[in-house]
């Protein structure tokens, strides 16, 4: 979708919901838990996983939903290559199949967010999911990518690109949630800037600010503190 803004034609466009799935991500149950265990599955190849409902978070218990909680593991390999293709900003708004092997079948997931790394190695050491079925209302960080900054004539005049917000928190059905939000910054002058209303998107999806008259990136001046006297 676009959206005019300040009549100097700033396109602010989402991308497509994910109406496919990019991948099947293979599991297995885990029937026991505890550190050991989780370590004995990282050192034969795996990520140790769980997957619940998103209402089982809400912290008044008669609004949570059955947590259909599973303990599970994943391949280390496939989800590596699942990240390379997706792209990490990505991964946590997509949607992915899921396969339980010896298991009740396949259901729909989304990433909710949270990959546990390593801070040296830099290994993914636990991963965290939510259902995604359709019609289930999730709230998810959807990340904001912005173009055409080569043609901006602010920054070409002086100015810099300030990013206030890499990502916006949205209330959505699962089959809403956009990838991404793109926006073009191509027509923006000095002191121009992208408020978070100036977004639209599907008319299912809530935007959960409390003041969306916030900036999402600006095209700064750039001040020269204390020039030194030019020289005669």
């Amino acid at each position: 979708m676009l959206r005019l803004w300040r009549g100097l034609k700033t396109v602010v466009q989402t991308s497509p919901a994910n109406t496919h799935h990019y991948h099947t991500i293979q599991a297995i149950p885990r029937e026991c838990t505890g550190s050991r265990i989780s370590s004995r599955d990282r050192a034969q190849g795996r990520i140790p996983a769980v997957v619940f409902s998103q209402g089982l978070l809400e912290k008044n218990p008669s609004n949570r939903s059955p947590s259909r909680k599973q303990i599970l593991t994943t391949e280390r390999k496939q989800i590596r290559s699942i990240i390379k293709s997706v792209q990490l900003p990505f991964f946590c708004s997509t949607r992915f199949q899921l396969q339980i092997r010896a298991g009740s079948g396949s259901s729909v997931l989304l990433e909710s967010g949270t990959i546990h790394r390593d801070e040296e190695s830099g290994k993914i050491l636990n991963l965290v999911f939510v259902w995604a079925d359709e019609g289930t209302e999730l709230k998810v960080d959807v990340p904001v990518v912005f173009k055409g900054l080569e043609d901006c004539p602010g920054l070409k005049k002086g100015g810099y690109f300030k990013m206030i917000r890499s990502s916006l928190k949205f209330q959505c059905p699962a089959e809403h949630i956009p990838q991404k939000i793109e926006v073009d910054v191509s027509k923006l002058d000095i002191d121009d800037r992208v408020l978070m209303h100036d977004i639209e998107v599907h008319p299912s999806m809530k935007l959960l600010s409390k003041n969306e008259s916030m900036p999402i990136c600006k095209i700064a001046p750039t001040y020269i503190e204390n020039p030194e006297p030019i020289k005669v």
